[in-house]
């Protein structure tokens, strides 16, 4: 492995998860992210001697149930660490190991030189800059976004609280992405346009913006082809909330100095708005869908109740 990923890896056991002497850590990842897995658990062997990886076939969708004994390990172990090409951070499993108290961290698609570069930060500050963000916005009866690519985005949170992801995975029960950054809720409506004009799979970085038409909390109209066939893989299986207008997030990640095609790393970074489509019952939400597909909002002005809200911002 080289130094630069041992780092990182180091920092995600120590720095985010405090994993301890005598707790169990499970490192679940898949054929294609073996590697990283691999680095993950040789560090969390140097902490504790109850350390297993668990290596299974790369799933179908983001938000892809994993196989039964996956789940099982990881709602048994006290740490949870998931670098994987699919994500798990929207799955009943996911919120099941945190329901029992493990302490979850997933890291979908994750590649070398995204965690080398998303987890070369300081978490202490991406804390307080989701501490600053979630205080403008936690009690807000309305949040409006815009962007110069044409968004006019409206939802309403009703009920539904925000949380944040700092990365600072230490009580019982916590969940974060890594790299990690974002101030996020799942709204229980939403109405008007979203334009992706910075990263969305299948495409990663995006060419041409993709628009989407939004109607009662539900996507109505896709303009790409690959994204829309996601979702009618999706409505296969769950009809109508395939298309569920599931998360408005805030990136806080300063350290994150320029989108490279990663949803995990760009829908962090400072100064952006990311729109998912699909399951939220994971985060707040009453939506269960074998998808989440998240697509970030370059250049946003978020608005909470009419009033703008300053976000933390990088060069880039």
């Amino acid at each position: 492995m080289s130094d630069a990923l041992r780092e990182a890896a180091e920092t995600a056991v120590h720095q985010c998860m405090a994993l301890e002497a005598g707790e169990s850590c499970a490192v679940v990842t898949d054929d294609e992210r073996r590697h990283i897995g691999d680095t993950l658990y040789e560090v969390a062997r140097d902490v504790t001697d109850d350390a297993v990886v668990l290596r299974y076939p790369p799933g179908e969708q983001h938000g892809t149930e994993p196989p039964a004994p996956v789940a099982a390990a990881m709602a048994d172990a006290d740490v949870v660490l998931a670098p994987t090409t699919k994500s798990l951070s929207h799955t009943r499993a996911r919120k099941h190991a945190t329901d029992a108290g493990a302490r979850v961290a997933t890291l979908p698609g994750i590649t070398e030189d995204v965690m080398i570069a998303g987890l070369d930060a300081d978490y202490a500050a991406i804390a307080r800059h989701c501490r600053e963000v979630h205080a403008r916005v936690a009690d807000a009866d309305e949040i409006r976004v815009t962007t110069p690519a044409g968004t006019d985005l409206t939802v309403e949170p009703g009920d539904r609280e925000w949380l944040t992801d700092t990365g600072m995975v230490h009580e019982g029960g916590d969940f974060s992405n890594l790299p990690a950054g974002e101030v996020f809720v799942s709204p229980e409506t939403a109405a008007g346009t979203y334009v992706v004009d910075g990263t969305m799979m299948p495409h990663g970085l995006i060419e041409e913006p993709i628009r989407f038409e939004v109607e009662d909390g539900y996507v109505t109209h896709i303009s790409d082809d690959a994204v829309q066939e996601q979702v009618e893989a999706g409505r296969e299986q769950v009809g109508r909330d395939a298309a569920n207008l599931a998360e408005l997030g805030i990136g806080t990640n300063v350290g994150v100095t320029d989108l490279v095609g990663s949803v995990l790393l760009d829908e962090k970074a400072a100064g952006t708005v990311h729109v998912a489509i699909g399951d939220d019952a994971s985060i707040g939400g009453d939506v269960e869908a074998p998808l989440h597909l998240d697509g970030i909002l370059r250049e946003p002005t978020v608005y909470a109740d009419g009033e703008v809200v300053d976000l933390p911002e990088t060069e880039r």
